[in-house]
């Protein structure tokens, strides 16, 4: 009988001394072993580039200078989709949870985790290809409550931001010069929006925002 084939393992942290521990800890793991640590994104396109095997599983961290998790979480699914991501943060806050779920990591840890969880997270990703924690099916449960007419609602990060500043005094170019994006994007938002949301103008849009929590007055 063959021995099981150990599952790689990249850890994208600034913090030597954690991603060392951390290190540690993953290889004492059966069938798990950590290949390489980068200290930001860019180290990591580095690493990807200069490396002969790629990384199964990355544990990345969100706050890191010159290019966090978020920036690093969009570059890997771009590049290297077949890479299962798993965030590990010290934030437990919804909307960075959502943030990084919608920039295609497939599951969110906290770092104070038991070593057991982080076992099992591990190996339910090489798997299953994904790992939702009781915060991450609460927060996307949470996301998804349907409102008062059965809808149910999952908005991308340009399109709660487009709602943010449709609802104040600005004008759709000004809007789009704000998002950096064309007037026709922006034209293209407010078409698919107000469709799916039923709604005509935009006073409904900001009685929507409103009655979802999405702004405040």
């Amino acid at each position: 009988m063959r021995p099981e084939t150990n599952h790689t393992v990249g850890i994208v942290d600034d913090h030597s001394l954690f991603a060392r521990s951390l290190e540690k800890l993953i290889n004492s793991f059966p069938h798990f072993q950590v290949i390489f640590h980068a200290k930001n994104g860019l180290h990591l396109q580095k690493k990807i580039e200069d490396s002969d095997l790629l990384p199964e599983i990355i544990l990345l961290d969100i706050n890191m200078p010159v290019m966090d998790g978020f920036e690093t979480a969009e570059w890997l699914t771009l590049h290297h989709p077949e890479i299962k991501v798993l965030a590990l943060s010290m934030q437990d806050d919804e909307h960075t949870i959502l943030k990084m779920l919608r920039r295609g990591v497939k599951g969110y840890l906290l770092k104070d985790i038991h070593p057991e969880i982080l076992n099992t997270a591990l190996k339910e990703l090489s798997e299953k290809g994904y790992y939702h924690s009781q915060k991450v099916s609460e927060t996307l449960l949470h996301s998804l409550t349907p409102d008062e007419e059965g809808r149910i609602f999952d908005f991308k990060e340009n399109e709660l931001t487009f709602i943010k500043l449709a609802c104040s005094e600005l004008t759709y170019k000004e809007i789009a010069v704000m998002m950096e994006l064309s007037p026709k994007t922006i034209d293209g938002y407010r078409q698919d929006l107000f469709k799916r949301l039923k709604i005509k103008n935009r006073v409904g849009l900001v009685i929507f925002a409103l009655k979802r929590n999405l702004i405040q007055l």
